[in-house]
């Protein structure tokens, strides 16, 4: 007979478990670790889960999506194939990843306000990780113990988006739309930290700043833009 799960106790096992894989990373999480964290015994988790392995599938697949979630039909949820969570990240990076302004503004030889350009690609790119932030900080902390995950991750899809942006800013920087800078690889990293940090990390920080999200990421642009974008002068 199927298994079911308390009403919300599926999607505080994939919360928890999300938070635990954060803060300790995939080698060093124990199921008895998340138990612990949601005051449960262990046993408890393998009436949802069989393993780890399925338990870090889940929060990869579920970690951002909106809630109350679903729970499965039939439990405890079976470990994946080998490979499986892998393929699966892999196609999220490529669909949730997409910054259409950016690669269009790659692909674009002319430009009329450089400006307006630049703050919509970094509202975008803000977007795109905030809506995403707790899957990219599962993948980022999990990469350092899964070398497949590393080089999909590091190499592969970041690795991608930081040559993408590089493009667009040395574009710009050839035909003077934008201050110059000293190195352009330093510059592409810095810009895109900085969104990283506000859109991302900030929320997992010990004593994180009562910001909305709103005004950081309007803060973000503004920043971006005083640091690249020569102010018109009436």
């Amino acid at each position: 007979m199927a298994r079911r799960t308390p009403d919300d106790r599926f999607e505080q096992l994939i919360d928890t478990a999300t938070q635990v894989f954060i803060e300790q990373g995939y080698r060093r999480t124990q199921m008895a670790d998340i138990a612990d964290a949601m005051g449960v015994a262990k046993g408890t988790l393998y009436l949802a889960v069989e393993s780890k392995e399925a338990l870090f599938d889940l929060a990869c697949r579920w970690a951002d999506a909106p809630r109350p979630l679903p729970r499965p039909d039939v439990l405890p949820v079976p470990t994946p194939p080998a490979g499986a969570t892998l393929a699966y990240v892999g196609e999220r990076l490529a669909r949730e990843a997409a910054v259409p302004l950016l690669a269009a503004a790659v692909a674009r030889t002319r430009v009329r306000d450089a400006g307006a350009e630049l703050a919509a690609i970094v509202g975008e790119i803000y977007d795109v990780l905030a809506r995403n932030r707790r899957g990219l900080k599962l993948i980022d902390r999990s990469a350092r113990d899964m070398p497949e995950l590393a080089a999909l991750w590091f190499e592969g899809a970041r690795g991608g988006f930081v040559a993408l942006l590089g493009r667009y800013l040395e574009a710009r920087l050839r035909r003077g739309h934008f201050r110059p800078v000293p190195d352009l690889a330093a510059a592409t990293r810095l810009v895109l930290e900085l969104i990283v940090f506000w859109a991302v990390h900030r929320h997992w920080d010990a004593h994180p700043d009562p910001i909305e999200e709103s005004t950081a990421k309007a803060t973000v642009i503004r920043f971006v833009m005083g640091a690249l974008v020569e102010e018109k002068r009436s």
